[in-house]
């Protein structure tokens, strides 16, 4: 059975940073809003950028919805495989959250951790990012027309607005044609016509 797609989920309203030190090694997570996988990758390239002397920059993101399978991806960035990205991923997945990226900049501080350490350290990293994380919720909407007569118009705008939807454009012809953007699971149930668009 495939996974629900929901149509409402929360996003990173801004991004966040949080320091973990292990042994003197330093653990610098950043998360942030990244829509998409190219927005994703290029919250990376900033970072390793933003760090060049960082032996590792380990990530995962959730670049859509969070249950969307086909937008996730993490990397170890050569630490063992499985310590770094599998371990930000996890938390990723299970957050709830989408079109979101973790990165954790890694500075090494002179003693191994062992894959078991480096796993807990870059889980913990994460941990503490989305915690401290500030979030807002995403709705997905769908475009519809609506043309209603002149005298009718405020109360359409009300029910519109009820609904959390907004009115984008409208035009005054023989009647009211009102463009709005609308949450794409609600119904609306008025008695005038109603056309969906792309």
């Amino acid at each position: 059975m495939p996974k629900l797609i929901l149509p409402s989920f929360l996003i990173p309203s801004s991004i966040c940073k949080m320091e973990y030190q292990v042994k003197r090694s330093r653990f610098i997570a950043f998360a942030d809003h990244t829509k998409g996988i190219k927005s994703a990758k290029s919250f990376l390239h900033k970072l390793k950028a933003n760090f060049p002397d960082a032996r590792h920059h380990c990530y995962g993101f959730v670049a859509g919805h969070p249950n969307e399978s086909s937008l996730y991806g993490f990397s170890d960035d050569n630490e063992p495989s499985g310590t770094a990205g599998m371990p930000i991923f996890t938390h990723l997945k299970h957050s709830g959250i989408g079109e979101i990226s973790v990165v954790v900049v890694r500075y090494f501080g002179g003693t191994k951790l062992g894959t078991g350490g480096l796993a807990r350290a870059y889980s913990e990293a994460t941990k503490q990012v989305l915690e401290k994380l500030e979030t807002s919720v995403f709705i997905e909407t769908k475009k519809i027309v609506i043309s209603c007569d002149f005298a009718s118009e405020a109360g359409v705008r009300n029910k519109i607005k009820s609904v959390k939807g907004s009115v984008v454009n409208v035009k005054y012809l023989d009647n009211v044609k009102l463009t709005c953007l609308v949450p794409v699971n609600c119904e609306l149930n008025l008695p005038y016509s109603v056309n969906s668009s792309a």
